[in-house]
């Protein structure tokens, strides 16, 4: 579900508010009550809920601890040759 924020015209209270795209919602202002929020250009925020959003939710055995799985200290390099530690 998108996560929107909103800035209210009468007393520039600032709330993020959490709706379906197809839901329309109430523009009262939980600052001063009136009828004066304004949907504000911002980065798209959202939540993922339910199963498959995980990394270990398709792994099986010793794939399954991605995070661990290059645990040895390198002495503070990556091992991919991408950053400066590596070159």
């Amino acid at each position: 579900m998108p996560i929107y924020d909103y800035k209210c015209s009468a007393c520039d209270h600032e709330v993020e508010l959490m709706h379906k795209i197809s839901e329309t919602p109430s523009l009262a202002c939980p600052g001063c009550g009136e009828e004066a929020l304004k949907k504000q250009l911002s980065a798209a925020g959202f939540r993922l809920k339910g199963s498959g959003w995980y990394e270990t939710d398709f792994k099986s055995g010793a794939k399954k601890n991605l995070a661990d799985s290059g645990s040895s200290d390198t002495g503070g390099s990556c091992g991919t040759g991408g950053c400066n530690s590596c070159s």
